[in-house]
């Protein structure tokens, strides 16, 4: 028998409370019984993203919701700003050439942060520019980027700013509405500590204005069938029941814990994390915009990065994730969010080491656990 840790940036470690919620037995939809429950996940999402507007349930991964933002805001042959410096900032730009939608692309180099001058040089140029698109967490590369400094950026502009937040959301600090943010789209299965399966999207007055004027195609993911449904306490079509039931369940923890509390939770461990990973000689893939969110770290040469995670995987039940695209084999990502605590990153850098030990990388035993559990013990 062994016992498996999953240190991976989604899906992450569910809380017994929410599997015990999953469980329960199924309920009809179009009841008062699951209305109770769609109001108080409502009243909950609104706390967790922070803003008075809408927040939207869709029954999708995150890139559902990605696709509802770009599908609801925009029309064929518009222009936005995406920016790439990751794999899922990508993924804004690709869901832009699939609706017709010209892409204005900010190239960041991987590992770095973009920076919200070139944003507002791209706006003053172009005025026709109707959104950007922009991520909190860019999880493949383990950079978080100041979407407060951005929208101030956007906020006096004709242009929405569109944020992913799905790994970010409910482990480190965004404040949608004090922030500017237009629409922020997030996922299930990172900090709200729940299966894949649900997507959420959050829009504002502004953004409306464009959703109402959008002429791109869409049907399961149209915004304004959402609204009319949740203006009744429903859902335009048949909801995960039981996954937004559990949701009640990491909602409700999640106030109970305190905003505050969860993202001092989460610096502590990312900063355990790091402190680990240079007590062993490692390098930072992103030291200088590192995220609470997945520390990446540069695989040491002569070291098989791929093995590493694999060894790691399915030798001794750790799972870290590996490089993505262009990285694969380069970085290895420690993810610290979520349901995790102190003694899960200690077991991941114990295991680290090991398998480390094992391939030849020459370090001193037990440096990073006792670096990390220097940080905890402040």
């Amino acid at each position: 028998m062994r016992k498996n840790y999953l240190l991976t940036p989604g899906p992450t470690p569910l809380p017994p409370e929410v599997c015990q919620a999953q469980a329960k037995p199924i309920i009809h939809h179009r009841t008062p019984q699951f209305q109770t429950v769609l109001k108080e996940v409502s009243e909950g999402l609104k706390y967790v993203f922070q803003t008075k507007n809408d927040v939207f349930i869709l029954t999708s991964s995150g890139t559902g919701a990605m696709e509802a933002a770009v599908a609801n805001l925009l029309s064929p042959g518009d222009t936005a700003i995406t920016v790439q410096g990751g794999k899922f900032g990508e993924r804004w730009t690709e869901l832009c050439f699939s609706y017709g939608i010209t892409a204005e692309i900010i190239d960041v180099e991987w590992g770095k942060a973009v920076d919200p001058k070139e944003i507002e040089k791209r706006l003053k140029a172009d005025l026709k520019i109707k959104a950007v698109f922009t991520t909190l967490c860019e999880t493949s590369t383990g950079v978080t980027c100041d979407i407060e400094a951005i929208g101030k950026v956007v906020k006096d502009t004709g242009a929405v700013l569109v944020v992913d937040a799905i790994s970010g959301l409910g482990a480190i600090p965004l404040l949608t509405d004090a922030w500017g943010v237009d629409v922020c789209v997030s996922g299930s299965q990172k900090g709200l500590m729940l299966p894949p399966g649900l997507a959420f999207i959050s829009v504002s007055e502004k953004a409306w204005d464009k959703v109402k004027e959008s002429k791109c195609p869409k049907y399961y993911f149209d915004l304004k069938a959402a609204k009319k449904a949740s203006d009744k306490t429903d859902t335009p079509f048949t909801p995960a029941i039981s996954l937004v039931i559990a949701l009640a369940e990491s909602l409700k923890m999640m106030r109970q814990d305190s905003m505050e509390v969860i993202f001092a939770r989460h610096k502590k461990m990312a900063d355990a994390t790091r402190a680990a990973m240079k007590a062993l000689g490692l390098e930072l893939f992103a030291p200088t915009a590192a995220s609470d969110v997945v520390t990446a770290v540069e695989v040491p040469a002569g070291i098989d990065g791929e093995k590493l995670v694999k060894t790691m995987r399915d030798t001794y039940g750790v799972t870290i994730a590996g490089g993505q695209s262009e990285l694969k084999g380069k970085v290895f990502r420690i993810a610290h969010m979520g349901y995790i605590e102190e003694f899960d990153i200690i077991v991941g850098i114990a295991c680290l080491e090991k398998v480390l030990q094992q391939m030849g990388y020459k370090f001193a035993l037990s440096a990073g656990v006792k670096a990390a559990q220097e940080v905890f013990l402040k």
